[in-house]
């Protein structure tokens, strides 16, 4: 008996190491935003149907946080400020006027990865929250704790590929950097 506690011991931590190495994918104001509010909105898991609607919008509204964060980028201006803008075609789309060369910072096919794995990790995040499964499918919570110790490492497989295939060289809005003004 005392063996099986270990074993499920070291796989709860296995999966929550797994869980944490996937957060650290994602914007952390947007992840900070969605575990303060989803309780309130949710009602702790005792949702009518506008705790639903008002929990659906703050899902999509920080899944698309999550997507457009891996679209930005900041540059040090002429002024030695950091600035931060939307990577495009053509460059960077700076917030203000700008006198330094921005067409380094182009839009690339790994933007799309990160953006699209992101999505992905923030989505299995926040709809396997115990408030969020309680909310919008309360019948589904005996299966919430198997999946959420298959996904989370299954998850971090594929993207952790992706991303070595993809780096992520943006030092966007919500993404700590060291220094900004490096894009390699």
């Amino acid at each position: 008996m005392a063996a099986a506690k270990i074993k499920e011991s070291s796989f709860q931590e296995k999966t929550l190491s797994g869980v944490g190495n996937l957060i650290k994918l994602l914007p952390t104001g947007t992840v900070f935003l969605f575990q303060f509010l989803n309780p309130v909105f949710t009602n702790n898991g005792h949702c009518h149907a506008v705790n639903r609607y008002l929990s659906g919008i703050l899902i999509g509204l920080c899944g698309f946080s999550c997507c457009f964060s891996c679209f930005t980028d900041s540059y040090k201006g002429s002024d030695g400020f950091t600035h931060y803008g939307i990577a495009t075609m053509k460059g960077l789309w700076p917030s203000s006027g700008s006198s330094v060369d921005l067409s380094s910072y182009k839009l690339r096919v790994g933007d799309f990865a990160h953006a699209f794995f992101s999505l992905i990790v923030f989505s299995v995040l926040s709809l396997l929250d115990s408030n969020t499964v309680e909310c919008f499918y309360p019948s589904f919570e005996s299966t919430e704790k198997v999946l959420l110790m298959v996904l989370p490492p299954v998850i971090g497989a594929v993207s952790g590929t992706v991303f070595m295939l993809f780096p992520y060289r943006r030092h966007g809005i919500g993404y700590p950097s060291s220094d900004s003004s490096q894009n390699s």
